[in-house]
């Protein structure tokens, strides 16, 4: 069939079927198209899925983050706290301390309240050193002086006083100022006053030991006495009386208890010696009336023996007389006795 182009019925129908086919052809672009469309919206919300997870991921995360900081300053926080609570207590324990020692200030501003808290020092000391009869508190002398301590020494070399008084304000001013010649000066005519003072009450001849302790309860006036000022120290000795502090009170409290401990066991070796032969005749006693006891056994032994040989012949007899067996016996033989054993 030829077709006739100058046809208007065939140019028509070939106009519409071109028509139709670019519209075939937009077709399959456009579905061509809308499938792109399609597989980037799935993309997009794969992406999205994923954005979505990383931003769950993220939250948590920073969740967790969040709560384990809250937790660490919670702790700090605790931990302050407590720390402060501790700095409070402490605070507490020094305004304490410092009450005590404005307490113990004012105890050494004064010379009495001074010399009990010496005295109190020295009592602990003694009463850890010696048995309770070795020494006397306050005990008053033929002079009608007291003293703060007495121990009981035998004789040589005697009792022996201990004085627990000490010159603080000579030592403050000292301390204060080591370079000031007045200070020194004081402090040295206070050490010797008292050094003389025990020499003159204390050291009484037939009654006392032939000297003295001057006790210091600060080893630091001790260490001072000793290392700047030996002339004094040399001085006490010549009246002889001994400064001692609280370590050097002790090792001679050591001493002086070994020293009861030997005289109290000689006087008392006599009364040992008693006792020992006391306990000799005792025990010759025992050993002589042991004796005795074993000889009476041995004589029990040897009853038990013959009252087992006649119970013996009783039976034989008995069982002859049950027997209707009335033949004489032959004469008995005489029993056999133990010999009896003599001792000592």
């Amino acid at each position: 069939m030829i077709l006739d182009l100058s046809d208007p019925l065939v140019i028509g129908g070939g106009a519409v079927a071109l028509v139709m086919l670019v519209l075939i052809a937009l077709v399959a672009v456009l579905t061509a198209r809308l499938g792109d469309v399609t597989r980037g919206q799935a993309h997009l919300a794969g992406t999205l899925g994923v954005l979505r997870d990383q931003q769950r991921a993220g939250e948590a995360q920073v969740g967790d983050a969040l709560g384990a900081s809250a937790e660490k300053t919670a702790q700090a926080l605790g931990d302050l706290q407590r720390r402060l609570a501790t700095i409070d207590a402490a605070q507490t324990k020094i305004e304490a301390l410092s009450a005590d020692v404005l307490g113990l200030q004012d105890i050494l501003t004064n010379k009495q309240t001074r010399g009990a808290f010496g005295e109190i020092q020295l009592r602990d000391i003694v009463a850890r050193a010696l048995p309770p009869d070795g020494f006397t508190w306050q005990a008053t002398l033929s002079n009608g002086r007291r003293a703060d301590c007495l121990i009981h020494m035998p004789d040589p070399p005697g009792p022996l006083v201990i004085d627990a008084k000490f010159p603080l304000e000579s030592y403050e001013a000292l301390i204060a100022d080591p370079k000031d010649p007045r200070a020194v000066t004081a402090f040295r005519a206070a050490i010797r006053t008292h050094v003389r003072a025990i020499a003159a009450k204390y050291i009484l001849p037939g009654e006392t030991a032939e000297g003295a302790c001057l006790f210091l309860p600060s080893e630091a006036i001790h260490a001072e006495l000793h290392a700047n000022h030996a002339d004094v120290v040399r001085e006490a000795f010549g009246l002889r009386v001994w400064i001692v502090s609280p370590t050097t009170t002790m090792a001679t409290l050591n001493t002086l208890r070994a020293i009861l401990k030997d005289h109290r066991m000689r006087e008392q070796a006599g009364a040992i010696r008693a006792a020992l032969a006391a306990l000799h005749r005792d025990v010759e006693l025992i050993v002589e009336r042991a004796g005795k006891l074993e000889t009476h056994f041995d004589q029990a032994r040897r009853d038990v023996e013959g009252i087992a040989t006649a119970a013996e012949r009783a039976g034989k007899r008995a069982d002859r007389l049950d027997a209707f067996d009335f033949a004489e016996d032959a004469a008995p033989a005489p029993p056999r006795l133990a010999p009896v054993i003599r001792r000592g």
